[in-house]
């Protein structure tokens, strides 16, 4: 699993990480709006790294915790999933969205495979400074650039290059964030003609 390779899902030592993601999870979940301390401390033991400036708004799911790491000054809000059987890097900047899901998990098309829980899993990474609009999806194996925007609902299936607008299913590159929306005063603050 580890070395991205296909392994079984109901591996005891698995479930065993998942279970220990679960309690961990749990109280992140449950840690009272006015003790951040406490909710950044469950924060700490259940991820593989929490930058500093960092907040993760409950309730966060994962599936082990620890494979999952977030930069400094990033901005997790409410009901995200990561899926982190694979890696999920999560750089410095980053706004998530509430309902964002970070998906590195693969199955089989084989049905007799997928029966018998065979998986393997392709890691995601999220460059610095990128914003993920409520209800992003990202797909296994997918890396977005820096300074990247997601539209809201986005379902990411490939790689997208540093600073550009993505939107739709799958998403697509629309413009660079350098360009002004159509309509948009440009840089200056005159209107656009």
């Amino acid at each position: 699993m580890l070395a991205g390779e296909p392994y079984l899902a109901d591996d005891p030592e698995i479930a065993a990480d998942v279970l220990r993601a679960e309690r961990l999870s749990a109280e992140v979940n449950s840690s009272p709006a006015g003790d951040p301390d406490r909710r950044r401390a469950a924060l700490a033991a259940l991820l593989g790294g929490l930058g500093e400036g960092s907040e993760v708004r409950p309730p966060l799911r994962v599936d082990l915790g620890y494979r999952t790491t977030i930069g400094p000054r990033s901005f997790v809000d409410f009901n995200a999933v990561f899926l982190d059987v694979a890696p999920i890097t999560i750089g410095a900047d980053v706004l998530i969205g509430p309902n964002v899901q970070l998906l590195t998990p693969t199955h089989p098309l084989n049905p007799e495979r997928r029966r018998a829980t065979w998986e393997a899993a392709e890691p995601i990474t999220i460059g610095d400074n990128v914003w993920l609009g409520g209800g992003v999806v990202v797909c296994p194996g997918v890396t977005i650039g820096a300074d990247t925007v997601v539209g809201a609902g986005a379902v990411v299936t490939r790689d997208l290059p540093a600073g550009v607008v993505a939107v739709g299913n799958p998403a697509r590159v629309v413009r660079s964030v350098a360009d002004p929306a159509p309509g948009a005063a440009p840089a200056g603050g005159e209107p656009a003609s």
